[in-house]
C-alpha cells in the first residue's frame, strides 16, 4: 500500500481531532469561567533508510540522510487557564476570581473538586454552595434572617442580619492553586479534579502571593476568543481538504499502476 494513504489518514484524525475540541470551545463560549481547548499534536516515529552522518562509501559522509515521517498522532488536549472578562451582574453571590486560584467543592460522593465559576447559592439548609448545589470548602452557613452581604477581595464574608445594626462575620472563602493547572482533569459542570499531573493543592487567601483576588457582584467569562476559533477552524478545514486530495492522490497513483501491469 502506498505509505501516503495511511500517513494522509493519520493527518485526517489530527485535523478532525482538534476540530473537535474548537467546536467544544465555541459551544462553551458563554459558560461561566469556561477555559478553552487546545489540541497538542506530536509526529510519528520515522523510516530511515540512510541514517544522516552515515557512511556512503570509504570517503565519504551523508551529510543529510534519507528519513521518511509516518504522519502525526494526537498527543493531548491542554486548558489555558487565561483569565475571562470579569462581568458585572450586581448580584451579590456572585464572585469572580481575578487572578489565579480555584474554589473547592464537596462532591456528593465526599471528594474534593475545584472550580472557577463563582455563581454561589444558598442552599435550603442555609448553605453557600456552587450552582450545582455543592457546597463550598471551607463550609459558611447564611443565618435565614440575613439581610446584607458582604465578599471582601480577601474572601471576607460579613452580613447584615435583621435586628441587628453591626455586621456578623459568617466565614472566610479561601482558594487552592496547583503547580500546573493545566495537568487538571476536567469532570464536567465547571468542575476539575486533582491529578498527579496537576500536583497537590495548595490552599491561600484571596489577594496572597501567587492567588487572584475575589469581585463580589461579577462573573469570569470564558476565556474562549470567537475571532481566534473561527480563524482556527478555518486553517483546519483547509489542512482537511490536503489531507483528504492527498487520500485521492494517492489513490490515483495506486490505480495507475494496478491499470498498467
Amino acid at each position: 500500500m502506498n505509505p501516503a494513504l495511511w500517513i494522509s489518514k493519520t493527518g485526517l484524525a489530527a485535523q478532525d481531532a482538534k476540530m473537535t475540541a474548537i467546536s467544544n470551545n465555541l459551544a462553551n463560549v458563554n459558560t461561566t469561567s469556561f477555559k478553552r481547548d487546545r489540541a497538542m499534536f506530536a509526529d510519528l516515529f520515522y523510516q530511515n533508510q540512510r541514517t544522516p552522518g552515515g557512511q556512503l562509501d570509504q570517503d565519504t559522509i551523508s551529510p543529510t540522510g534519507i528519513q521518511f515521517g509516518t504522519g502525526v498522532k494526537i498527543v493531548g488536549t491542554q486548558k489555558e487557564f487565561t483569565v475571562g472578562n470579569i462581568q458585572n451582574t450586581g448580584q451579590s453571590l456572585d464572585v469572580a476570581i481575578t487572578g489565579q486560584g480555584f474554589f473547592q467543592v464537596e462532591t456528593a460522593n465526599g471528594d474534593i473538586a475545584y472550580t472557577r465559576a463563582g455563581n454561589l447559592q444558598k442552599s435550603p439548609e442555609g448553605v453557600l454552595t456552587n450552582a450545582q448545589g455543592l457546597p463550598l470548602i471551607p463550609q459558611i452557613e447564611l443565618p435565614d434572617n440575613v439581610k446584607d452581604i458582604q465578599i471582601g477581595k480577601d474572601g471576607t464574608i460579613t452580613a447584615t442580619v435583621a435586628g441587628e445594626t453591626d455586621p456578623i462575620e459568617l466565614g472566610q472563602l479561601t482558594l487552592v492553586n496547583f503547580v500546573n493547572p493545566a495537568g487538571l482533569e476536567a469532570v464536567g459542570g465547571n468542575l476539575y479534579r486533582e491529578t498527579a499531573a496537576s500536583g497537590e493543592a495548595v490552599e491561600g487567601v484571596p489577594g496572597e502571593e501567587a492567588f487572584g483576588q475575589l469581585e463580589q457582584g461579577s462573573l469570569e467569562g470564558s476565556n474562549v476568543q470567537v475571532v481566534e476559533e473561527m480563524v482556527d477552524m478555518i486553517t483546519v478545514q483547509r489542512a482537511y481538504e490536503m489531507n483528504a486530495k492527498m487520500v485521492s492522490a494517492a489513490d490515483d497513483m495506486l490505480k495507475f499502476v494496478t491499470q498498467s501491469m
